[in-house]
């Protein structure tokens, strides 16, 4: 079994910064990638940052310049750094992985719970 536990979302002022965690866990032979989506009422998951292990970290274009996405030391730990949030930043913010299990045949992506983050003043 494999998990994505996520932490950090809450409300904020416009300008603010929030900082969101997500940890993966369980029998994982190969991680590939971890990013984060966020989805706001009525829309598609949409894509944030997403970071590839050993190489580069893609950013939404709403994202860049604002948004830092990064790994962890471990490598099974993403972060991401939200400043100067605007209220179109208000969605719930889901961590994702790409991965191979022990034993898997197969990659697969795997979510997170999502965590909400509001920018309101």
């Amino acid at each position: 079994q494999v998990q994505l536990v996520e932490s950090g979302g809450g409300s904020v002022q416009p300008g603010g910064s929030l900082r969101l965690s997500c940890g993966v866990s369980g029998s994982i032979f190969r991680l590939a990638e971890m990013g984060w989506y966020r989805q706001a009422p009525g829309n598609q998951r949409e894509l944030v940052a997403r970071s590839i292990i050993g190489g580069t970290t893609d950013y939404a274009e709403s994202a860049k310049g604002r948004f830092t996405c990064s790994l962890g030391n471990a490598k099974n730990t993403v972060y991401l750094q939200m400043d100067s949030l605007k209220p179109e930043d208000t969605a719930v913010y889901y961590c994702n992985a790409l991965l191979l299990t022990t034993g898997g045949a197969s990659w697969n992506t795997y979510w997170g719970q999502g965590t909400q983050v509001t920018v309101s003043s």
